[in-house]
């Protein structure tokens, strides 16, 4: 069964400008147009835009889905190849969290400083903010 663009967003869940930016992006192929100009997709394009917005939702770039959606599309490949992609995804994420601690603890640091009473002329956390001294 074919799918107008409209309900291809409704089935996979997602808005009408989701559909035209995957599009865009190539993670989806240009359908086929009627002669009114709507497209028209196979029922087979809403499990393909829900995995890539699942894909998405834990973190996986367009970049990465492109490539998953290859290694996906060419069943003979071996298992090792998502493996691999998917676990750069688990190391870019610990040193995002890594990163994210440390600026956690920084300004754990600068609020410490601060009475939240005064002047803000004499913030000590603008204060360390704008000098040379490192946050950590």
């Amino acid at each position: 069964m074919a799918l107008k663009i409209g309900q291809l967003a409704r089935r996979a869940a997602v808005s009408l400008q989701t559909i035209r930016y995957y599009e865009r992006e190539g993670l989806l192929p240009e359908p086929p147009r009627l002669s009114s100009g709507y497209r028209l997709y196979p029922d087979s394009m809403v499990r393909r835009v829900r995995f890539i917005k699942r894909a998405q939702e834990i973190g996986f770039s367009l970049a990465e889905i492109r490539e998953l959606l290859s290694l996906q599309a060419d069943g003979r490949r071996e298992r090792t190849a998502v493996r691999s992609l998917t676990q750069a995804k688990i190391n870019d994420i610990d040193g995002k969290i890594r990163t994210l601690k440390a600026m956690r603890t920084a300004l754990s640091r600068l609020t410490d400083r601060c009475s939240g009473c005064g002047p803000v002329s004499d913030c000590p956390i603008l204060e360390s903010i704008d000098s040379e001294e490192v946050l950590r």
